[in-house]
């Protein structure tokens, strides 16, 4: 067997073949012979650059550490494992604090500009002069609770109003962190898909405006702006591996949701490198929240088949984002579901410091991407790791999405 740590206490979780209980795994054909990438009128490296423009002057600014999981790597048998650290941005605990919070200064300079028919940059959105005109918009959003934190963020630093929709499944201190930024908080029955629902219906009966991570339509410019938002990410990645005398990974493993940080990545990635030296795109989600898995097996946008049941609770999505959906569908080569322990696990594992880089605090919707690639060493038989084409000289990137951002959650998953 590939790993000689002792990773997984659970004999259950202890390894996987192609569509067993613990892991499944499908090969998007669609992906294999990858062209130059041909989405640059809907998320761009040039849109990327704009971001980073405006973000890197917002105070508190600092990129987010690159770990890396040296023993898991060794273990593993591959070159590196990077672990791209968002518990770190500008302390609300995850990457959405990226892109939510850039939409909200997108959406307002936009709007600032029209009304003083001139271009304005997002610092003059701060000026006192338009405090009163600011006051009047409000801004919404449905959310897991990362998202919504990071509009209702924006939203308190801009001086807008804020209203967002948490479905049933969010606990009590995520609404409570987003309530702590001055956003109303607007329950509502069901999934996360039926709080985007309600939020839509509300805003356009109030006149507000919808911070969407996802959207029906797909040149929706909300979500893109969002996705460019998270691009920020994978350029401090690309950087922090440069500045190390790296090269760039040669797989990626990301976590799954409605699909807006994985285009965000892919299509960075694949623009920059270009076809032959962008990574190999592996897509995790839970297995009872298995969208993108389920539209790639159909070739087009498809329902998860689970009832989105998970403790994965940034990850439980039932729908898609049609804005995301043809970059992974064209640049992602493997969806892969996972059980919720599997999570649980590498939590444990990352907080102990087993992995390597001394202990790292994850949140549960952070570390698909990690159960992912852990799946694939597990598997007894190598037929995993070899369809993936792993060996000696790959470097692998996660991305930890997010800390504890329910500590008390945190606490009760990870204690031993």
């Amino acid at each position: 067997m590939r790993l000689s740590l002792n990773l997984m206490h659970d004999t259950s979780l202890a390894g996987g073949h192609l569509e067993n209980r613990t892991f499944d795994l499908y090969q998007n054909a669609r992906a294999v012979e990858r062209g130059t990438y041909p989405f640059t009128q809907v998320l761009s490296a040039a849109g990327a650059k704009r971001a980073l423009s405006e973000i890197t002057r917002w105070q508190g600014y600092v990129p987010t550490p690159l770990r890396n999981l040296s023993i898991l790597a060794a273990s593993a048998g591959v070159r590196a494992v990077l672990y791209k650290d968002e518990a770190f941005r500008f302390a609300l605990g995850s990457f959405k604090a990226l892109g939510g919070a850039y939409a909200v200064g997108r959406l307002l300079q936009k709007l600032l500009s029209d009304r003083l028919h001139r271009d304005i940059n997002m610092d003059e959105l701060t000026n006192p002069l338009y405090s009163d005109w600011i006051r009047g918009i409000t801004v919404a959003c449905a959310s897991d609770g990362n998202h919504g934190r990071s509009v209702a963020a924006a939203a308190h630093r801009f001086g807008c109003c804020c209203s967002i929709f948490l479905h049933a499944g969010v606990s009590v201190p995520r609404e409570r962190a987003i309530s702590d930024l001055g956003a109303a908080v607007v329950r509502t029955p069901g999934t996360y898909d039926d709080s985007v629902r309600a939020a839509v219906s509300t805003s356009r009966s109030h006149g507000w405006h919808v911070i969407a991570d996802t959207a029906d339509d797909p040149a929706d410019s909300m979500p893109i702006d969002v996705m460019h938002g998270y691009m920020i990410l994978v350029i401090e990645a690309l950087e922090q591996l440069r500045d190390a005398g790296s090269p760039p990974p040669t797989h990626v493993f990301l976590q799954g949701g409605v699909g807006g940080l994985a285009a965000a990545v892919t299509s960075y990635l694949w623009e920059t490198l270009g076809p032959h030296k962008a990574p190999i795109f592996i897509l995790v989600e839970p297995r009872r929240a298995d969208c993108l898995y389920q539209s790639a097996r159909n070739g087009a946008p498809t329902s998860a088949k689970g009832d989105l049941n998970t403790l994965m609770a940034g990850l439980s999505c039932g729908e898609v984002s049609r804005v995301a959906w043809p970059i992974l569908q064209a640049g992602a080569e493997f969806f892969m579901t996972i059980e919720d322990p599997a999570a649980v696990e590498c939590m444990r594992l990352l907080r102990q410091g087993t992995l390597g880089d001394g202990s790292i605090i994850a949140g549960e919707s952070g570390v698909a991407g990690l159960a992912g690639f852990l799946a694939a060493v597990k598997d007894p038989t190598g037929d995993t790791f070899r369809q993936l084409r792993l060996g000696a000289s790959s470097s692998v990137l996660l991305i930890g999405t997010e800390g504890a951002t329910d500590p008390d959650i945190y606490e009760e998953l990870t204690k031993t």
